[in-house]
């Protein structure tokens, strides 16, 4: 898949990469292999693919190439899954040579190739492809080739004729590899289909597979085939990691710490255990024979998203921990029924995504894809990292990018429980300052920007999110139904109070004599428990009551209520309801308790989505 441009973070990483390395011209284009010589100089292609098979791709991913010496690990694989780990190694050795791809490393008291990389090793490894006529040695070696990559290949004739024609320093090692009997029978049919593999055409796209495939320990990611056996595929990334580069092997592991190998065409292959494989292509190669630009971008890549080896962790643990909205989520403030409704019917253009663990770029990046997958179907964005225990630079730029993105997209955008975040804080001061910081931050908790989102959803279909400034009596939620002769025997037992803010109006543990009606201002519940001390739990504005689930069974308060601002409410004492005049009564009780059901009903579903996010 080709994401449109910029249309992700990742993608428009690497559009940033291609661009930046694009004007380098360093390196020549290899000429002693005559055909390789009229490619064009400023190709250059960059593909990703991940281990559940997402390719991201800019520049000249699609245009075809020769694998080159980038065969010799999948060959090398191929001869240990045929004849085991013991009749290759008494052909081929595992050492590296520190020397150049063409170099003749050979043992010399038995003339065993030092390593599969090198030309030597690759001739020898090649001369182990199973098959009992050339036909059937050549088609195994295309199956090969195909079931790595996801797709039929073929030979270019055209540079395997030009292989064929020039390359009289592989003949000579194959008669080398001859005379120390590496090699049975006549060398010309290895070498060969040694030639012929080197020959295999391939795009950036396909190399990305292929080191995908590695990375996922030996499925590929896009068929679900397995292609090469879990050890095996250790073994082979063994060798790519201290032989992949040749003579800048030491030099790429510490820099770049992926396994990895190279060919003269301009292609470059990378693998990242079970995370990511990469393909690089740009003709130009260095003095070593490495693509120029492929080295450059390799580094950055490590480098920028963290993907070094040894920096990186074994096993990746899902970030995303689940997906709400606010039609089924909703914040701490408590909303009429007119609001709830409202909220039922569009809260689905609210997406929350909880995230968790540690991020890194490969938890991170399916949950980016996820995320700009339905970014068309929401108004509203929340990340919530208040479950993340930690994360590296690479992750606070793609999130930082992310949110970039969405907003273009005219998606509101908002991260929340960053607070302690000290790697996010200190990368974004350095992208935007410390006002940058400040609103991103601005969310200590997801409930506080579900509410904002919340309050701008119902501002969008005409609803006040701030709702009246004072609610009379015959509105109040539990007064629903109620005629003016009802509301007239309950405004009788009521008693008014101004609550300053700050007060606490009901307190934990104590007896329950009372309920209230709130009329103006805000009141919190708060809960204390323990291990997280008081937290507030649900906030009520005017037109709400509280202390009224004690009117039930009259157990002592089992929270505390707190003014969040000066408030006006009418207190109900349970003896005044409980004295109420028999006649007309039973009525007017079972209204208020069939409207409390109602109510707590819609706080039980609240509380309940609230538990699901938990889990």
């Amino acid at each position: 898949m080709i994401f449109p441009a910029s249309s992700s973070p990742i993608e428009q990483y690497l559009e940033h990469l291609h661009g930046k390395f694009a004007r380098l011209e360093d390196g020549d284009v290899a000429t002693y292999i005559p055909e390789l010589g009229r490619a064009n100089p400023a190709w250059f292609g960059i593909a990703i693919a991940t281990v559940d098979g997402q390719v991201y791709e800019v520049g000249d991913s699609r245009i075809p190439f020769t694998i080159q010496s980038m065969s010799k690990p999948f060959v090398y694989g191929l001869a240990l899954e045929t004849w085991g780990l013991k009749h290759v190694l008494a052909r081929v050795g595992v050492e590296p040579s520190g020397e150049a791809f063409n170099s003749i490393s050979l043992d010399p008291r038995t003339g065993r190739p030092l390593n599969p990389m090198i030309n030597a090793g690759a001739i020898a490894t090649t001369g182990l492809v199973p098959g009992a006529t050339r036909d059937e040695r050549r088609q195994k070696l295309m199956e090969l080739f195909g079931a790595f990559a996801g797709r039929d290949l073929t030979v270019d004739e055209t540079v395997y004729a030009s292989e064929r024609d020039t390359g009289h320093r592989n003949r000579a090692i194959a008669h080398l590899l001859r005379n120390f009997n590496i090699l049975g029978g006549d060398p010309e049919e290895p070498l060969d289909l040694y030639f012929r593999q080197c020959s295999v055409a391939v795009n950036c796209r396909d190399l990305a597979l292929m080191a995908a495939t590695l990375a996922s320990g030996g499925v590929n990611p896009a068929t679900g085939r397995r292609v090469l056996q879990p050890h095996n595929t250790g073994r082979l990334l063994s060798i790519m990691s201290s032989c992949g580069m040749y003579d800048y092997a030491g030099e790429w592991i510490y820099n770049v710490g992926m396994p990895a190998k190279s060919g003269v065409a301009g292609g470059i292959i990378a693998v990242l255990p079970g995370q990511l494989g990469v393909g690089v292509f740009s003709p130009p190669l260095d003095a070593k024979g490495n693509s120029v630009r492929g080295i450059r971008v390799c580094r950055d890549l490590s480098n920028d998203f963290g993907l070094h080896l040894f920096n990186t962790p074994r096993v990746v643990t899902p970030a995303l921990k689940n997906v709400q909205t606010a039609a089924e989520s909703r914040s701490r403030r408590q909303r009429g029924k007119t609001e709830l409704d409202l909220l039922r019917r569009h809260g689905h253009a609210v997406r929350i995504y909880q995230l968790r663990g540690r991020l890194i770029f490969a938890s991170l990046e399916p949950v980016i894809r996820a995320i700009l997958a339905d970014a068309a179907s929401g108004s509203h964005l929340i990340l919530d990292l208040g479950h993340v225990v930690d994360l590296d630079r690479a992750s606070c730029r793609l999130l930082l990018d992310l949110r970039d993105r969405l907003i273009r997209l005219g998606v509101r955008t908002h991260l929340a429980g960053a607070t302690d975040q000290a790697t996010l804080r200190d990368y974004v001061v350095s992208r935007q300052g410390e006002d940058g910081w400040l609103q991103l931050c601005r969310f200590e908790t997801r409930d506080d920007a579900l509410e904002v989102c919340e309050d701008e959803l119902l501002r969008t279909h005409g609803q006040s999110a701030a709702g009246p400034a004072e609610v009379p009596l015959g509105d109040q939620e539990l007064c629903r139904g109620f005629d003016v002769a009802e509301l007239a025997t309950l405004a009788a037992r009521l008693t008014a109070v101004e609550l300053p803010a700050a007060t606490d109006v009901i307190a934990a543990g104590t007896p329950a004599d009372a309920m209230y009606f709130l009329a103006r201002g805000e009141v919190g519940v708060f809960l204390t428990t323990v291990q997280t001390g008081e937290q507030l739990i649900s906030r009520l504005g005017p037109g709400m009551s509280f202390g009224e689930v004690a009117l039930i069974d009259r157990q002592p308060r089992s929270a505390t209520v707190r003014t969040i601002a000066a408030s006006r409410a009418w207190r109900l004492t349970f003896a005044a309801f409980d004295g109420l005049p028999a006649e007309g009564l039973g009525a007017l009780q079972a209204k208020l308790v069939a409207n409390l059901a109602h109510v707590l009903a819609d706080r039980l579903r609240s509380a309940n989505a609230e538990i699901r996010s938990l889990k």
